[in-house]
């Protein structure tokens, strides 16, 4: 699945711009996610670094038929009824392997959000580990990977600003879906 991904991503003529960083623990957020094809350019991502992946998805995606193949590249349900304890789990997941690459979509729908999941930002910060930029360009046809971001304490508001400068030409694939890069307790974006 995952190099037939690829094959069909290139044939599309979509590209990868920059690197992972050489580091063994990270959260990669991924974004605009506007469109269910999405799920399709990530796993042509991994298959081009040659990477093993965990990542959140909702319960209802690991039922028959799907959930033995999400799964399988990777996929962790989450019941989004119960979402206090999901920061916590992540932590210990990162605290019990010297790897993991953890891929989280900040916006947790296709559809435009009013602000960000920060679920990223609360895992980075207590499992101490970097943030890592991935950003979907269709209109480049250019998946974008940036640096490692270090989240340390008191120290959102800037990495904020620089991940809204990340993404700010950044539309997905449906455009229409992207909402604003905002995370909530933030002030409204200008």
């Amino acid at each position: 699945m995952r190099w037939l991904s690829y094959r069909v991503m290139k044939a599309l003529g979509w590209r990868i711009e920059g690197d992972l960083p050489d580091v063994p623990k990270m959260v990669i957020i991924g974004a605009p996610h506007t469109s269910n094809w999405d799920f399709f350019l990530f796993l042509a991502v991994i298959y081009h670094f040659d990477i093993q992946v965990k990542f959140l998805g909702k319960d209802t995606l690991f039922r028959w038929p799907f959930g033995p193949m999400f799964r399988k590249v990777g996929g962790i349900p989450v019941d989004r009824a119960q979402p206090g304890g999901i920061v916590k789990q992540v932590k210990q997941a990162f605290d019990t392997r010297d790897e993991m690459i953890l891929v989280i979509a900040p916006e947790g729908t296709r559809s435009a959000a009013p602000r960000w999941k920060s679920g990223f930002v609360e895992i980075a910060e207590r499992a101490n580990v970097p943030v890592v930029l991935a950003g979907v360009d269709a209109k480049r046809k250019v998946l974008t990977i940036s640096r490692a971001y270090e989240v340390v304490g008191g120290g959102r508001a800037q990495f904020m600003d620089e991940v809204r400068a990340f993404y700010a030409d950044k539309d997905g694939i449906n455009p229409a879906g992207k909402g604003p890069v905002q995370i909530a307790g933030e002030r409204a974006a200008s």
